[in-house]
């Protein structure tokens, strides 16, 4: 379980790192079992997910309050992650983040295609596969919210919130943080193609179709490796 626990809080780092989480707003999660999940709180002395510790992750359950040690508490959209998990039982993890380009995407009215190939195979592959919108701009404060964000994600591994953040889920805690990380940064390369007065347009169906699944072991565990190893060299590895 600690071990765990750390991954969540390596992840959160990440994120933040990368510059997918400013400040406190964000979390993590990965399913227990079909009954509890591991799920960054907020404690007492929060400064951010790119300080998360090991501590501020904490067992939730998927359905109902959670009881949490004095000065916890689980995060308001905490429904986002339980909801996505009573529909989605391949999903072994959720991300829920704030990446500030891919809002500004979406409101500008991009639409994130596949606009390049082997640049990132795992992200344009991703975007072949669509990237579904939630189409309100409120916080996911409630079960029925949250499932409803759960109905417009769909099958798919990614979920923007429209004036607001992203969900992405994966099999593997590695895998929905690298998604989230592939989807952010096929929103910066469609911003700056439109910044450089270009029209993003999809790659030839000929070339996505030549694209392989490189596979967990090069997609989600040796980039995990990579930004772990980052996290590292700044300083910020747990």
């Amino acid at each position: 379980m600690n071990e765990l626990k750390t991954a969540v809080a390596t992840a959160c780092r990440i994120l933040a790192h990368q510059g997918l989480a400013a400040d406190v707003l964000g979390h993590v999660s990965v399913r227990l079992d079909d009954h509890r999940i591991l799920l960054r709180c907020r404690g007492p002395r929060d400064r951010g997910l790119l300080f998360t510790g090991a501590d501020d992750i904490l067992v939730v359950p998927v359905r109902g309050g959670a009881e949490l040690p004095d000065g916890y508490a689980a995060p308001n959209e905490a429904h986002i992650h339980t909801e996505v998990y009573r529909a989605r039982p391949d999903v072994r993890a959720v991300v829920h983040v704030h990446p500030r380009d891919v809002m500004v995407a979406d409101l500008a009215g991009a639409e994130l295609l596949q606009v390049f190939g082997a640049y990132n195979i795992p992200a344009s592959r991703l975007a072949r596969r669509g990237v579904p919108v939630y189409p309100r701009s409120v916080l996911i404060r409630t079960p029925e919210l949250g499932a409803a964000v759960a109905a417009t994600m769909g099958g798919a591994d990614v979920c923007l919130l429209r004036g607001h953040g992203i969900v992405t889920a994966g099999r593997s805690l590695g895998q929905a943080t690298m998604h989230a990380l592939d989807l952010a940064e096929l929103a910066r390369v469609t911003t700056d193609v439109i910044r450089l007065g270009g029209r993003p347009q999809p790659v030839p169906n000929s070339d996505a179709a030549d694209l392989p699944d490189l596979g967990a072991a090069f997609d989600d565990e040796s980039r995990w490796r990579h930004y772990a190893s980052r996290l590292q060299a700044a300083g910020l590895a747990l």
